[in-house]
């Protein structure tokens, strides 16, 4: 009987070794033209629910490759639907398209130097998260794969996803706004996947977690009403300034001292405080803004109930008034541990079993999440720092930089897992 496994596994493992040497001519061909749409994109980037060139661009190459098309998903978004020679179940790829409200400081010949209005204001506007990466490699997966359909059991879609970084104020956007409209259905996707390029990581390796991932991210907004006096005379008002810093000071004893962070990690953040006008007026009012992040449901839960139970119970102590408001911004991203388990060894046998990693889960958020609460879903990272980098610079910075000789890793690993995952 072991022989007998043995033997299987041999044969299994040497079908698919075949598969992926009668794929690599297509691999090879197509590098170059990734890395150049990929600088393309970056030198031409475009806002959340503004991708209009940017969708163009894929939909033409899309249809070059008949691949059957829908445009205006979610605003922007364009979906490819791929059928193979032979039936079976349906795999969904995720890209995110848009850029951000950053001016580009890196020194490249495809630097974007493209302003826009963002609420508001001017800008620079940049692919400072690497959405530009996961674009061109998806459109190369997109093309190795209709070369292919001969391998393919089953059907492939493409799902070039507009807003990842948030819709701007009053609009809807983003993986809510695809799922909303039936992105996920026609045909029924059976599992999703989606990559992620980090600055952080060297190039040619991958990095996932099993499991919850990625935090859900929450946005919250609190108001303060004090009484406005001289500033040489407070105690004829009510200082909203000094409520506010009492709050503040507040929240974090719910992380610090409410919150089991031998569980998962918890993050609340104030990033905004507005309030005043002159250095000798207490002002009537204060207005913050910030975010939460969590990686479990119930401490989220949790975190909530707190927060709107002691804002406005501060806010009193002090002779004043608060309220706050919370709103859901993504869910957690969360690997399906079967589908991981599954893919993982695909993953190995394309980057080499050392350079699969596993990673701790991470407060930042992806909107890929909502794909996730449909279906089960595999989100991962691609290295993306060059070799012999002593610094990387973060995501969302002007300095923020990708080393696009890791890209081609990227269209394999997806290509593949398509593959297997449809063999399977």
């Amino acid at each position: 009987m072991n022989k007998f496994i043995c033997s299987a596994l041999l044969l299994f493992g040497g079908f698919i070794t075949a598969q992926t040497q009668g794929l690599e001519k297509d691999y090879r061909a197509i590098e170059s033209k990734v890395i150049e749409w990929r600088r393309d994109i970056h030198q031409n980037p475009e806002l959340s629910n503004r991708e209009f060139k940017t969708a163009e661009k894929i939909a033409k190459h899309l249809q070059s490759l008949g691949i059957e098309v829908q445009t205006g998903v979610a605003h922007t978004g364009v979906v490819g639907i791929l059928k193979g020679n032979q039936p079976g179940k349906v795999i969904a790829l995720r890209a995110d398209i848009d850029a951000l409200p950053v001016m580009e400081r890196n020194d490249l010949p495809f630097k974007s130097t493209v302003t826009a209005e963002f609420i508001g204001e001017k800008v620079g506007v940049m692919h400072a998260c690497g959405h530009d990466t996961h674009t061109a490699i998806l459109m190369g997966v997109a093309e190795v794969l209709s070369k292919n359909k001969d391998k393919i059991k089953g059907t492939v879609k493409f799902i070039f996803q507009p807003a990842e970084e948030g819709p701007p104020p009053g609009e809807e956007g983003g993986a809510l706004l695809m799922v909303k409209e039936g992105v996920l259905k026609n045909p029924d996707v059976d599992a999703i996947f989606g990559l992620h390029i980090k600055s952080e990581i060297p190039i040619n390796v991958i990095q996932y977690k099993s499991g919850g991932a990625m935090a859900a991210a929450q946005t919250f907004t609190i108001k303060v009403k004090g009484k406005q006096s001289h500033g040489s005379q407070p105690w004829l008002g009510v200082d909203p300034i000094l409520i506010s810093a009492k709050i503040i000071d507040g929240l974090q004893t719910i992380i610090s001292r409410e919150v089991d962070l031998t569980n998962e990690a918890a993050v609340i953040t104030v990033g905004k405080i507005k309030s005043g006008v002159r250095f000798n007026i207490i002002p009537e009012s204060a207005e913050m803004i910030g975010t939460i992040r969590t990686l479990d449901y119930d401490m989220k839960d949790h975190i909530n109930k707190r927060m709107e139970e002691m804002v406005p119970a501060l806010a009193r102590a002090y002779g004043g008034d608060a309220t706050i408001e919370i709103r859901d911004m993504t869910a957690i991203t969360f690997n399906d541990p079967s589908l991981v388990e599954q893919m993982l060894p695909t993953m190995k046998r394309i980057a080499g079993e050392s350079n699969v990693r596993t990673q701790k889960a991470i407060t930042g958020a992806e909107d890929f999440s909502y794909f996730q609460k449909e279906v089960p879903g595999f989100f991962f990272f691609l290295g993306g720092m060059a070799p012999g980098t002593t610094e990387s610079f973060p995501h969302h910075t002007p300095d923020f930089f990708i080393d696009d000789s890791g890209l081609l890793l990227g269209v394999k690993t997806l290509a593949e897992m398509s593959l297997d995952y449809l063999d399977q």
